[in-house]
């Protein structure tokens, strides 16, 4: 797991997106292409292209989500019931943490705009804040990766 945190967070002070990072950071274990993992989480960043909805590393964990048990399920509807299953899982444990999985308010400043991103980088939001939602992020997944296996 601290590996898997290590390459995700070196890939975020890289410049990456959040979204990207998480999901990066599983390509290898997941046999993902990491082209097509870079370009697929591009717009999720910022709580989707900086909408500020739901958190960035929150919206790669689904994709890492539906990556797994895409490779375990054959079936598409046994895909989708335990995908669900595990989103919604995720969510509670990831909102029992933070207290919610907006970006808006997790990171509490608008990253529309020139001056929230500013203010952003100024108080190190992107190294606190994001940087422990991409940890918790990917703690959470492990623990139920390795439960379902």
């Amino acid at each position: 797991m601290e590996q898997i945190i290590d390459n995700a967070l070196t890939f975020f002070h890289s410049g990456l997106n959040c979204a990207q990072s998480v999901l990066l950071a599983y390509s290898e274990r997941f046999n993902i292409d990491k082209e097509l993992a870079l370009s697929l989480s591009c717009g999720f960043g910022a709580g989707i292209g900086r909408l500020q909805e739901t958190c960035g590393a929150v919206l790669g964990s689904v994709m890492v989500m539906s990556f797994y048990n895409c490779n375990k399920y054959q079936d598409n509807s046994d895909r989708k019931e335990y995908t669900y299953e595990m989103i919604l899982n995720f969510y509670e444990k990831f909102i029992s943490i933070h207290g919610t999985a907006n970006c808006m308010s997790l990171i509490n400043c608008d990253l529309k705009t020139v001056e929230g991103r500013k203010f952003a980088k100024e108080k190190g939001l992107f190294n606190t804040i994001c940087a422990k939602c991409i940890t918790d992020s990917i703690t959470l997944l492990e623990n139920m990766i390795s439960f379902n296996q």
